[in-house]
C-alpha cells in the first residue's frame, strides 16, 4: 500500500512515470550549500564512519524504496515480506521535487555506493547529503541517470509553465473599475482614496455640462473653460479608459475627440490571457506623453475617471507574485502589475467600499510615473478581505525571493578556501594528503589548531586515511560556522537605516493599511543623501524606494553614481532619462536632459535634430511609409551617390557631406498620383487586414465550438433524423408556428445531432412557449444580459469557487479564469443578480455550464431563465429547499410502488434518497454522469419538463437493482450508487433514455405531493410539544402552506387562463363554422343560378340554327 501523502502539485506532467529502486540508505548529514563537489567525497565518508559507529551500537541495515518522478523525488523505508505497511507508523524519510538535487556522486572505488546533495532551506544555506548503497552495483548509473532526467523534465515544465492563473490558490475577486490619478511620487497620505474620488465626480460633472452645453447649441462649437494646466480643460487632456456610470444622457452624447480617441477601444483589451510574453500595461497606459511631462514637472495631477460604455467590471486576481485585473467580458488581461511595482495600498476613509493601490509605470523618453487605480467593491468586508490578502502575498512573495537568492561565494570564503584545499589533495596518497593537511592547518590560529589536535587525537585514528577524514570533517565544520558571519568582497555592513527600511518587504515597509500614520518611504528629491547604491545581480528583489520620483529639471543636480559600480548606475540614469524628439516645444527640456546624461556618464550625447516641416510630418507620416530608413539605400551611398528619394521620406537639411541639392520639383499631377496610390495601397491593407481578423474570428470561433463539443454522443443521430430536425429548424416563422407533437417526441427519441443541439433546445422552447401562453406569475425582471454584467454581485465568492469544481476535465472548462469559466461567471453572476431570492445555489453552476457548451453566452443566459421559471426548476434552489425535501419523498414513493424490494433493502440500511439522489436533481445528472448522457436528459427536459429527472432517477435505479440488492451495508450501497452507477455503458445509457420515453408518472408526482403536505399537518397535529415550539412550527407550516397556495393559485391562474384561451378558441371555431356554412350556402346558390344560365345559354344555342335554316335553302341569283 503507497504511503499518505499530501501534497499539492502545481503543475501536472503528461506521461508521467515513476520508477521505484530498493536501497540501502547509509545516512545523512547537513552540510552547507556551498559545498562543491571536491568536498563531496569526504563528505560520503565522513557519514559512512558515523553509519559504521551508530551500526556498532544498534546493528541491522536500513532497507529504504527511492520512487523517482519528474513530480517529486521520495524515499520511504521499505516493509519486509511478512510486514504490511503502516502508514501511521511509517512516514517518508524525504521527500523534495527533482530539480533539488543539484550534486550527484558515484564512488569509483567502491561502486555499491552514491550520494546526493538536495537542498533543503535556501533561506538558511543548508542542504542535506544522502548516501546509498546497492545490492546490485550495475544499477547505480541507472539510478543516477533516473535523477538526473526527472529533474531535466521538472525544470522544463517549469519553465514552459509559468502562468500565473495555473496557481490553483490565487485568490480572486470581483471588483468595479472607477479610474485612475497619476500622482507625484509612491507616498500617499491615508485620505488618497477619498480625493481621487472626488476628483473623479468633478471630471464627470464638468463633462456633462460640457455636453448639455453642446446640445444645447449643437451648431456652435463649444469653448473649453480653462483648467489648472492653463488654457485647456483638465477633461481635454484625458483620454478615457472606461466609462463613468451616468444617466440616460449618455446614449445621446456627441462624439468628441477630445474625450475618445479613434483607435483607443482596440487597443484597450490588446493581450490574450495566456500569452505571457505579450503581456503588458497597454490597457491603461493612455495618457498623452507630453501632458505627463508637463504634470509631473509643474506638480499637476492627471484625474482619469473611466470613459467606456462597456462592462467595467473586472475580476482582481492575486497571484504568487503578481496582481491581475481581468475583463471577464472580453476574456482577456486588462492590467498585469509585479508585486514589485506596486508601492501603497489603501483603502478610503469616506468611502469604505473603495480601495486602491499606488504602482510605477513607465513614460515616454525611458521615464517613468506614479498612477494610482482605484476599484469598488460591494461592501466594506470585502475590502478588508482584499487588503488581507494582498498583504499576505506580499509577505510570502518577500519570503520567497529571498530564499531564492542564490548564494554569494568571493575568493574571501572560507568554504571557497576550502575547496580549493580539496582540489588540491584530490587523486593524492593518504601520506602526501596529511602533508598538504599540516601545511594548511599552519594558516588557522594557535587556538583553532589546538582543538582540532585534541579532537583528532580523542579520536584515535588507526590509519593515515581515517586521520585526514577528521581533519577535514572538523575543518568543515569551522568553515561553516565561519562562512555564517562571513562577509564578502565587495559588500558593506550598514547599520539598520531609513533606506534599509525602504528596502523591506512590502509586507513590512511599503505596504500601509489604512489608518498608518508612517510614511510609505522617503522621496528621493527630499532626500537625495539617502540614496543607496544600486543593488547587486544577486539581490534582484527590488528596493521599492530606490525609485525617482520626478523628472529632473534644469536646478536639480543629478545624483551622484555609487563609485562601486558606476556601470548600474549608470544603466539606471540612461533608463529613466534617455533622449527623445517628440514635439517641437519640448526640444528644449529634452536638451537639458541630455546634458545632464553628458555630465553623468562623461561623454556627450548627440540629440538628431529635424526642422519644424518635418517634425509635422513625422507626426502624420503613416508608419509603413515613415518607417523606411535611408539604411535602404546602402549600395548609392558606397558609389558616392545620392538615393533616390520617395516622397513620403523625411528630408533631412544637412546630408553626411554638407547641403543636399534641390531635386527637380514635382509638377501637382505626379504629386496627386502618387498621394492617391499611397491611399489606395493604403485602404488595400486596411480591407486585408479586416478580412484576416474575421477569417481568424470564425477560425477561433470553430475551434471554440469543437472543444465545447468535446464529448462522446450516446444516440447516434441518423441522416434522416437530421435532415427532419433542419427542415423543422429552418421553417419561416418557426415561433409562431406550433408544430405536431408527436412528430417532435419522435424526433427527440430517434435522437439529436450534437451540432444543433443548442438550436434544437431553443426550438423546443419556443414550442413551449407557445403551448403555454400564460407564463408563471413569478416572472424575471425584463434587464438586459449586458446590463447584469455591469453590477456587482454579492455571491462572488461561491460563484469563484465552484468555478474550478465544474466539469474540471472538460477542455473548455479545465484552464484557470480562461475563457470557459469566465464565460460561466458572466452567466451565474447575471443570474444572481436577476432572481434576488435564489441568488446561486451549488447546483447552478453545472446547469450553466451544459448550457453554454452548445450555445452562446447570452444564449445560454436565456436558456437558464427558461428553465428556471417557465419549467419551475427554480423552486428546487430556493433557500428553505423545500420543495427539494418533497421531490426526495415522491423520489422514495416511486421507489415503494415500482421496486418495492429495492425500497425495502434501502430503508434496512437507512439509505435515504437524499444521501445519493439530491445532486442528481440540483446538477441535473451533470456532477457525476457523462456529458452525452445528460445532453439527452437535457432533450426530454426541454421536451416533457421536469419531470423527466424523477423518471431518469427511477430508471436508473431499477435497471441496477439487482447488482444493488447484493451489496449488504451502508459504504458499499452508497459507493456503488455514487461511483460505480454513473459509468454508465453505451447500451443502458440508450436503454434508460428508451424508458424515461415510455414512462408516464405526473399523476403519481402531483398525488405524492399532496400525500407529503397531509402527512406534515399530521405529524404536527400529533407531536406532543411544547407551546413555543408548537407555534414555531405551525408559522412554518403557515408560511410553507403559504407559499404552497401561492404555486397552486398560479397554476389555477394558468389552468383558468388556458380554459379562457381555450373558450374563446372554441367560440372562434363556431364563428368560423358559421361563417363557412354561410359561405357554402351562398357558394350552392351560385352554382344553382349558374347551372340555370349554362341552360339556357345551351337552349338559344340549339334554337339558332333552326332559325337560320330557311336563309340557307332560299333561291339564289337572278342572273342564273
Amino acid at each position: 500500500m503507497e504511503p499518505i501523502t499530501f501534497t499539492a502539485r502545481k503543475h501536472a506532467f503528461p506521461n508521467e512515470v515513476s520508477v521505484d529502486f530498493s536501497l540501502q540508505l547509509v545516512g545523512s548529514l547537513p552540510v552547507h550549500s556551498l559545498t562543491t563537489m571536491p568536498m563531496l567525497p569526504w563528505v560520503v565518508a565522513e557519514v559512512r564512519r558515523l553509519s559504521a559507529q551508530a551500526s556498532r551500537k544498534e546493528p541491522g541495515t536500513r532497507q529504504v524504496r527511492l520512487c523517482v518522478s519528474p513530480s517529486g523525488l521520495r524515499c520511504e523505508p521499505e516493509p519486509g515480506k511478512s510486514q504490511q505497511w503502516d502508514p501511521l507508523l511509517c512516514s517518508s524519510i524525504f521527500e523534495c521535487k527533482p530539480q533539488h538535487v543539484h550534486k550527484l556522486i558515484h564512488n569509483s572505488h567502491d561502486p555499491s555506493y552514491f550520494a546526493c546533495l538536495i537542498k533543503d532551506n535556501a533561506a538558511s544555506q543548508q542542504s542535506i547529503c544522502y548516501v546509498f548503497k546497492a545490492d546490485d552495483q550495475t544499477k547505480v548509473p541507472e539510478i543516477i541517470s533516473s535523477i538526473r532526467q526527472a529533474g531535466k523534465i521538472a525544470r522544463q515544465e517549469e519553465l514552459h509553465c509559468p502562468s500565473e492563473f495555473d496557481d490553483t490558490f490565487a485568490k480572486k475577486f470581483e471588483v468595479l473599475f472607477c479610474g485612475r490619478v497619476t500622482v507625484a511620487h509612491k507616498k500617499a497620505p491615508p485620505a488618497l482614496i477619498d480625493e481621487c474620488i472626488e476628483k473623479f465626480n468633478h471630471v464627470s460633472c464638468s463633462r456633462k455640462a460640457e455636453f448639455a452645453l453642446v446640445a444645447q447649441n449643437p451648431e456652435a462649437p463649444p469653448e473649453a473653460p480653462p483648467g489648472p494646466a492653463g488654457g485647456r480643460s483638465l477633461a481635454a487632456k484625458v483620454r478615457g479608459v472606461l466609462q463613468p456610470v451616468g444617466n440616460g444622457e449618455q446614449a445621446r452624447r456627441p462624439m468628441r475627440k477630445s474625450f475618445s480617441q479613434p483607435g483607443l477601444r482596440s487597443l484597450a483589451f490588446k493581450k490574450e490571457l495566456h500569452d505571457g510574453s505579450l503581456r503588458s500595461s497597454s490597457f491603461f497606459s493612455s495618457f498623452e506623453e507630453s501632458d505627463i511631462e508637463n504634470h509631473l514637472v509643474g506638480g499637476h495631477n492627471i484625474v482619469q475617471p473611466t470613459d467606456i460604455e462597456d462592462n467595467r467590471t473586472m475580476l482582481f486576481t492575486i497571484g504568487q507574485s503578481e496582481v491581475y485585473l481581468i475583463s471577464p467580458d472580453t476574456k482577456k488581461i486588462a492590467l498585469e502589475k509585479n508585486f514589485k511595482e506596486i508601492s501603497f495600498c489603501s483603502q478610503g476613509i469616506r468611502h469604505v467600499d473603495h480601495f486602491g493601490f499606488i504602482c510605477r509605470e513607465s513614460s515616454g523618453g525611458g521615464g517613468f510615473h506614479f498612477v494610482c487605480y482605484v476599484f469598488q467593491c460591494t461592501n466594506e468586508a470585502l475590502v478588508d478581505e482584499i487588503m488581507m490578502t494582498l498583504k499576505q502575498a506580499f509577505t510570502v512573495a518577500a519570503v520567497q525571493q529571498t530564499a531564492k537568492a542564490p548564494a554569494q561565494l568571493c575568493e574571501g570564503c572560507p568554504l571557497q578556501g576550502l575547496h580549493k584545499l580539496c582540489e588540491r589533495i584530490e587523486g593524492m596518497n593518504s601520506s602526501k594528503t596529511k602533508l598538504e593537511l599540516q601545511k594548511h592547518l599552519t594558516t588557522l590560529t594557535n587556538q583553532e589548531q589546538a582543538t582540532i589536535f585534541e579532537e583528532v587525537q580523542k579520536s584515535r585514528p588507526r590509519s593515515e586515511q581515517r586521520e585526514n577524514e577528521l581533519i577535514i570533517s572538523f575543518l568543515r565544520c569551522l568553515y561553516e560556522e565561519k562562512q555564517k558571519v562571513h562577509i564578502h568582497i565587495g559588500e558593506i555592513k550598514q547599520e539598520p537605516s531609513v533606506c534599509e527600511k525602504e528596502a523591506l518587504p512590502a509586507s513590512e515597509s511599503s505596504f500601509r493599511l489604512l489608518g498608518s500614520s508612517d510614511d510609505l518611504s522617503s522621496d528621493s528629491e527630499s532626500h537625495p543623501a539617502e540614496e543607496p547604491a544600486p543593488l547587486s545581480p544577486q539581490q534582484s528583489f527590488r528596493r521599492r524606494a530606490n525609485t525617482l520620483s520626478h523628472v529632473p529639471v534644469e536646478s536639480q543636480e543629478p545624483p551622484e553614481p555609487a563609485r562601486g559600480s558606476p556601470g548600474v548606475s549608470q544603466r539606471k540614469l540612461m533608463r529613466y532619462h534617455s533622449v527623445s524628439t517628440e514635439t517641437p516645444h519640448d526640444q528644449k527640456d529634452f536638451d537639458s536632459k541630455a546634458e545632464h546624461l553628458g555630465d553623468a556618464n562623461g561623454t556627450p550625447v548627440k540629440t538628431r535634430r529635424h526642422s519644424w516641416r518635418q517634425q509635422i510630418f513625422l507626426r502624420v507620416a503613416t508608419p509603413q511609409k515613415a518607417c523606411e530608413s535611408p539604411s535602404r539605400y546602402e549600395d548609392y551611398s558606397e558609389l558616392g551617390e545620392h538615393p533616390p528619394r520617395s516622397p513620403l521620406e523625411p528630408v533631412c537639411e544637412d546630408g553626411p557631406s554638407g547641403p543636399v541639392p534641390e531635386e527637380k520639383k514635382r509638377t501637382s499631377r505626379e504629386l496627386r498620383e502618387l498621394w492617391q496610390k499611397a491611399i489606395l495601397q493604403q485602404i488595400l491593407l486596411l480591407r486585408m487586414e479586416k478580412e484576416n481578423q474575421k477569417l481568424k474570428a470564425s477560425e477561433n470561433d470553430l475551434l471554440n465550438k469543437r472543444l465545447k463539443l468535446d464529448y462522446e454522443e450516446i444516440t447516434p443521430c441518423l441522416k434522416e433524423v437530421t435532415t427532419v430536425w433542419e427542415k423543422m429548424l429552418s421553417t419561416p416563422g418557426r415561433s409562431k408556428i406550433k408544430f405536431d407533437m408527436e412528430k417532435m417526441h419522435s424526433a427527440v427519441g430517434q435522437g439529436v445531432p450534437r451540432h444543433l443541439r443548442g438550436e434544437i433546445w431553443k426550438f423546443l422552447a419556443e414550442q413551449y412557449r407557445l403551448r403555454h401562453q400564460f407564463p408563471s406569475k413569478q416572472q424575471p425582471k425584463d434587464t438586459p444580459y449586458k446590463e447584469l454584467l455591469k453590477r456587482l454581485t454579492s455571491q462572488q465568492h461561491a460563484i469563484l469557487i465552484d468555478l474550478g469544481r465544474t466539469f474540471p476535465t472538460h477542455p473548455y472548462f479545465s484552464t484557470q479564469l480562461g475563457a470557459g469559466q469566465l464565460s460561466l461567471y458572466n452567466i451565474l453572476k447575471a443570474y444572481s443578480l436577476l432572481d434576488q431570492e435564489v441568488g446561486y445555489c451549488q447546483g447552478l453552476s453545472f446547469v450553466a455550464g451544459i448550457l453554454l457548451l452548445h450555445m452562446g453566452e447570452e444564449e445560454a443566459f436565456n436558456m437558464l431563465k427558461f428553465l428556471m421559471f417557465e419549467m419551475g426548476l427554480r423552486k428546487q434552489y430556493r433557500p428553505d429547499m423545500i420543495i427539494l425535501q418533497i421531490q426526495m419523498y415522491q423520489l422514495s414513493r416511486l421507489l415503494h410502488d415500482y421496486h418495492r424490494d429495492l425500497y425495502n433493502h434501502l430503508e434496512e440500511h437507512e439509505i435515504g434518497p437524499s444521501l445519493y439522489a439530491a445532486p442528481w436533481f440540483l446538477t441535473v445528472f451533470a456532477s457525476q454522469f457523462p456529458l452525452g448522457f445528460v445532453a439527452r436528459v437535457f432533450d426530454m427536459i426541454f421536451l416533457q419538463g421536469s419531470e423527466v429527472m424523477f423518471k431518469v432517477a427511477l430508471s436508473l435505479l431499477g435497471s441496477h437493482k439487482p447488482l444493488i440488492l447484493q451489496h449488504e451495508n451502508l459504504e458499499t450501497i452508497v459507493d456503488f450508487i455514487k461511483n460505480t452507477l454513473p459509468n454508465l455503458g453505451l447500451v443502458q445509457m440508450e436503454k434508460t433514455i428508451s424508458q424515461v420515453f415510455e414512462m408516464d408518472i405526473s399523476k403519481q408526482l402531483q398525488a405524492y405531493e399532496v400525500e407529503y403536505h397531509v402527512l406534515q399537518e399530521e405529524l404536527i397535529d400529533s407531536s406532543p410539544l411544547s407551546d413555543n415550539q408548537r407555534m414555531d412550527k405551525l408559522e412554518k407550516t403557515n408560511s410553507s402552506l403559504r407559499k404552497q397556495n401561492l404555486d397552486l393559485l398560479e397554476q389555477l391562474q394558468v389552468a383558468n387562463g388556458r380554459i379562457q384561451s381555450l373558450e374563446a378558441t372554441v367560440e372562434k371555431l363556431l364563428t368560423s363554422e358559421s361563417k363557412l356554412k354561410q359561405a357554402a350556402l351562398a357558394l350552392e346558390l351560385e352554382r344553382s343560378a349558374l347551372l340555370q344560365t349554362v341552360e339556357e345559354l345551351r337552349r338559344q344555342v340549339t334554337a339558332e340554327p333552326r332559325g337560320l335554316e330557311p336563309d340557307l335553302t332560299g333561291p339564289g341569283p337572278a342572273g342564273d
